[in-house]
């Protein structure tokens, strides 16, 4: 055995600890994954980075795809356990306000959640350790442990306070498979030969929090265009689109993003768009500096598989280690919780056979499921963001195809990745053969 740099690799302290799995970062991937390998009857270790409750920058918003995945691993998801249910999406663009429900069908319920990530990471993290996963908080992953082939069969991590400081003590923990699910910078895949792909959209969010009266709202909110008052009172259009997820608890999360495909992408201060956004909003929303909750924090959000391949050397990526966001809506923990329950299902079949040869077979298969599943789908996204970059296609799009309620039913389907899986309307079936027409991205 040998440590895959040479940081730490002859000061860890005190003994190894061993198990079937290991998965780094206990975000939505890294739980659904640890629960769902637990549950299989296999011994995971679930390393995390930083101390619950830890926040993540994200909208907050779950679509009826992610209750979808909650339901599957068992969450318990009652509004009295803190979570906001929503019945749909509004729509403002173009002098058009527009009120759409979330498409129920067989699938997926006809609600959507929102929850702080400081709330729904710690959960899922919890119900992974409730389900016999051993969670280790403060946990700084910082190389790969490779065997003489060059696969990865463990890691080292740095020990970390609750004050976010390394302690100077180090730890290494030994597994067979490991599975990175430690986010956008993914360390772990970066040390295994990984980096992103430059032909996959990336997109960029910032957001914040907001004391507001709207904060029971039934809708979240997206704003297809961003208006602000100019130096002379007249109104600007700014770049990007924005959003309004209330949380139910007197509070909404407030925030504005970008695709890389708009020639505006990275010209612009995306802090000072959303301040200057929010103070042009309805007084009656009370949002603005003094009813404003911490800083703004920004974060990029990888899509369409942009970092590949999903399984090698013994390393399988889930959620934005692996550039799961969609590229339509900007969501990214349904993808990131269905690879956990197909990856965990994946590598309890591949430690059940018998010869190094047939676990290897097995694991190989983990990209081409997640391809099968998201892959069309993602190819779909990649066009849909390089029409959306160009200014003259969104202004169309909104002129023409905002009014029409018919079509936006159709488009809030195919953006939240909605269809029914089997059968289902006409909408459900032409969505379903697009995806399985268009080569997996």
């Amino acid at each position: 055995m040998k440590v895959g740099t040479s940081e730490g690799a002859d000061t860890v302290d005190g003994q190894v600890e061993t198990a079937d799995v290991i998965v780094v970062g206990a975000g939505p991937g890294g739980s659904a994954t640890a629960a769902y390998l637990a549950g299989h009857g296999l011994e995971v270790l679930l390393l995390e980075k930083a101390s619950f409750p830890r926040d993540k920058v994200c909208g907050d918003g779950l679509t009826p795809r992610a209750v979808r995945e909650l339901i599957s691993l068992g969450v318990s998801i009652r509004e009295e356990d803190g979570w906001h249910r929503t019945k749909g999406l509004r729509i403002l663009g173009g002098g058009v306000r527009m009120e759409l429900d979330w498409p129920g069908s067989e699938t997926y319920p006809a609600y959507g959640l929102v929850r702080t990530r400081m709330d729904l990471d710690q959960t899922l993290a919890r119900h992974a350790a409730s389900r016999g996963a051993r969670l280790h908080e403060g946990m700084n992953v910082q190389a790969p442990v490779l065997d003489d082939r060059g696969h990865i069969c463990g890691v080292t991590a740095k020990v970390m306070g609750p004050d976010g400081r390394a302690t100077g003590e180090k730890r290494e923990f030994r597994a067979p498979v490991v599975v990175a699910a430690d986010g956008n910078s993914s360390r772990l895949s970066l040390s295994m030969d990984r980096p992103k792909r430059d032909d996959r959209p990336m997109g960029v969010a910032v957001r914040t929090y907001y004391r507001t009266p709207r904060h029971d709202d039934e809708y979240i909110e997206s704003h297809l265009e961003l208006w602000t008052k100019g130096d002379q009172g007249e109104d600007v259009l700014m770049p990007g689109y924005g959003w309004m997820f209330p949380l139910g608890d007197g509070t909404a999360n407030v925030g504005l993003g970008i695709l890389d495909t708009s020639e505006a992408f990275g010209t612009f201060d995306y802090r000072d768009v959303l301040r200057r956004w929010v103070a042009g909003m309805p007084e009656e929303w009370g949002m603005g500096e003094e009813t404003q909750l911490g800083p703004v924090r920004g974060a990029a959000l990888p899509m369409c598989f942009n970092r590949q391949p999903l399984y090698e050397r013994g390393l399988l990526l889930v959620g934005d280690a692996g550039g799961m966001v969609n590229p339509f809506n900007g969501e990214g923990i349904a993808e990131a919780m269905e690879a956990g329950r197909r990856s965990a299902e994946i590598v309890a079949s591949a430690l059940a056979r018998p010869t190094p040869g047939e676990r290897e077979a097995v694991l190989r298969s983990y990209p081409a499921v997640m391809k099968d599943s998201l892959g069309g789908y993602y190819t779909l996204g990649r066009h849909f963001a390089t029409l959306i970059g160009k200014p003259e296609v969104m202004r169309l799009a909104v002129k023409y195809g905002l009014p029409r309620k018919a079509l936006m039913r159709l488009l809030l389907k195919i953006m939240a990745n909605l269809p029914q899986e089997r059968g289902g309307r006409l909408d459900d079936r032409v969505i379903n053969a697009l995806t399985r027409m268009t080569p997996a991205a």
